[in-house]
């Protein structure tokens, strides 16, 4: 007890009891014993800092006086009925009610954050309307553009690597299209087929009519012009007009907020959410495709996904159940006859974001009409409740085949992600509200995402895009 190690443990743990005895003694107003306390610990913290500053252990002779103090002090406190069992009691309320604080404001910091995941930036906007105003005043603009889509014989030819991207935001997409083919060994062999809304349709054929990307082929279109896409054959396309579901994603007033908040985004009432879910009916003349989200950049050569073998299976994903997070029992209500009698609990979840669809396979199997089923069954959201990852494993149940996982890496807009990860991967995901583009955006990542923004364009400078 009287090596140098004991002093320095014994001086440690009774600063330990004296922060208790201070709650306790403030909570029973007991402020002149308080500020007796808080100075003697003052004391013994500066005697462990000194010598840790000098690197010299103290000693029993220095330390003596202040151990007898403090020694004092603690005796006291137990005269004051600051016993183990009432200090339980007190601090035990005391924690209760620091966790109710920090749930209201993790709610709270939740909330807020959901709302500034769902801005659009001052400067995304003004890049809108400005090419928006360009292509209707300028004519010729759209005349060249006419003409050069329709000698596209590319869009069809099924030896090229089609990628399609389904978004309305011009800068997120000219980021997957540039990064694709800066990284691309061929990419006069890419075609990129985007689909956006009747809002951003004009502006995005400004951009990618007059933007090029070294030799790829970039195709425009917009959902509205889809013959196909009507309530009758689109179950999900009735939901979303529904009254009531709307009421519920933007007032959230139904389930008395047992809904977590990131479930209740307007932007799944976005058909361009839920466009995946219908591409051999978008793209009715290929084979195959790769899906990328919007919030993704790719950073290695992409041509080996048309080569891969999906052994009969229609979707090719990275898998995501290395932890138990992210098995089916995290997304969907196994409490519901329908989902505990088709679907393994502990069957391992994949991401979106990132897919090699086999065209040919989804039209043989009639996926479609899985996820149409689905959707008709989950009109009530008793067995899942938002997004389009839950349909997405339901739908693709049994056919999906597990890819290399340094193909998608994700977490980049959420978390820390593992360096090397980053490193080895092929496509990074954003996925999570902090998007690179955004003031909430991971300032680590950005760089990865912003290398691929071309901040010179006098457009960007007009719009103070940063």
């Amino acid at each position: 007890m009287l090596s140098p190690d004991s002093v320095t443990r014994q001086l440690s743990d009774q600063i330990s009891l004296a922060k208790a005895f201070v709650v306790i003694a403030k909570e029973s107003n007991n402020l002149q014993f308080a500020w007796e306390l808080s100075a003697q610990i003052r004391n013994s913290q500066v005697l462990l800092s000194t010598a840790a500053t000098r690197r010299v252990p103290l000693t029993t002779r220095e330390s003596d006086t202040a151990i007898r103090d403090m020694a004092l002090l603690l005796f006291q406190g137990q005269q004051f009925h600051y016993d183990s069992a009432t200090m339980i009691m007190k601090l035990k309320a005391k924690i209760q009610a620091l966790e109710e604080q920090m749930s209201s404001v993790t709610e709270k910091s939740s909330k807020y954050g959901q709302i500034a995941a769902e801005e659009v930036p001052k400067g995304l906007y003004c890049i809108g309307i400005r090419l928006t105003t360009e292509w209707f005043r300028n004519l010729s603009l759209q005349q060249k553009i006419n003409e050069r889509m329709q000698m596209e014989a590319k869009l069809r030819d099924n030896s090229l690597n089609h990628f399609c991207v389904f978004s309305d935001n011009i800068v997120a997409t000219s980021v997957v299209i540039n990064s694709t083919s800066i990284n691309s060994k061929n990419p006069a062999q890419l075609v990129f087929h985007i689909v956006t809304d009747e809002i951003n349709y004009a502006a995005m054929r400004a951009w990618f009519g007059t933007t090029q990307f070294k030799g790829v082929t970039v195709e425009v279109q917009k959902f509205e012009d889809f013959k196909w896409l009507n309530a009758s054959y689109v179950p999900v396309l009735k939901q979303l007009q529904d009254a009531e579901t709307q009421s519920y994603y933007f007032s959230g007033h139904h389930d008395d907020d047992r809904t977590p908040i990131k479930f209740r985004n307007p932007k799944y009432l976005s058909m361009l959410n839920h466009l995946r879910f219908y591409i051999p009916e978008v793209f009715p003349a290929l084979n195959k495709v790769v899906f990328l989200d919007d919030d993704v950049v790719v950073q290695k050569d992409l041509s080996g996904l048309f080569s891969i073998d999906l052994n009969g299976n229609v979707n090719g994903a990275v898998e995501t159940c290395m932890e138990t997070f992210h098995r089916y029992h995290k997304y969907l209500n196994y409490s519901h006859p329908l989902i505990r009698e088709h679907f393994d609990p502990d069957a391992c979840g994949w991401a979106f974001g990132m897919n090699v669809f086999d065209l040919v396979e989804w039209r043989k199997r009639n996926v479609t009409s899985i996820y149409h089923y689905w959707q008709e069954k989950n009109v009530d959201r008793t067995l899942w409740k938002l997004g389009t990852l839950p349909p997405g494993l339901l739908t693709f149940y049994g056919l999906t085949e597990p890819l290399d996982p340094t193909w998608h890496v994700l977490g980049l807009g959420y978390t820390n992600v593992d360096p090397h990860l980053i490193q080895k991967g092929a496509v990074l995901h954003f996925n999570g509200n902090s998007k690179p583009w955004l003031k909430i955006g991971m300032e680590k990542y950005k760089p990865l995402w912003e290398k691929f923004v071309d901040y010179s364009h006098p457009l960007l400078q007009q719009c103070n895009f940063h």
